[in-house]
């Protein structure tokens, strides 16, 4: 098994975790499961937060699956440096997704999130320097 193929399968594994707490957050509005004694939702103000970062992972997010499947189906060898820039891409996706749902801190985000820009890039500039030179 290629083993870029981990921090593509830890990326779904987030979006699975986060389509689960979207959908606990929305339950009380949706089925009336966990409503307060008032009829309101307790999770009204986290489940906006949710959607957002749910949708995020749906963004930029595409390119790093696709630099990823791109580095399997041409069978090169993979170096380390891909590993280390899809492991640091997918802990800044936790740290990210972290930081948006359960925090107003829009500098940590955007530096959170510069990370994970320049992680991708760094892995498409290495792939199309490999390609270009092949």
């Amino acid at each position: 098994m290629n083993t870029i193929f981990l921090p593509m399968f830890a990326h779904v594994i987030l979006c699975v975790v986060l389509y689960g707490l979207l959908t606990i957050a929305r339950a009380p509005s949706v089925w009336g499961l966990g409503k307060r004694a008032d009829g309101s939702n307790p999770f009204q103000s986290i489940q906006p937060k949710l959607s957002a970062n749910l949708s995020n992972q749906f963004e930029w997010p595409v390119f790093f699956h696709l630099v990823c499947v791109l580095l399997i189906s041409t069978d090169s060898t993979i170096s380390s440096a891909y590993y280390l820039l899809a492991w640091v891409f997918i802990a800044g996706r936790v740290l990210h997704s972290g930081v948006q749902i359960f925090t107003s801190n829009i500098r940590l985000r955007g530096s959170i999130f510069t990370i994970n820009f320049i992680a991708v890039l760094a892995m498409w500039v290495m792939y199309s320097i490999e390609k270009m030179s092949s």
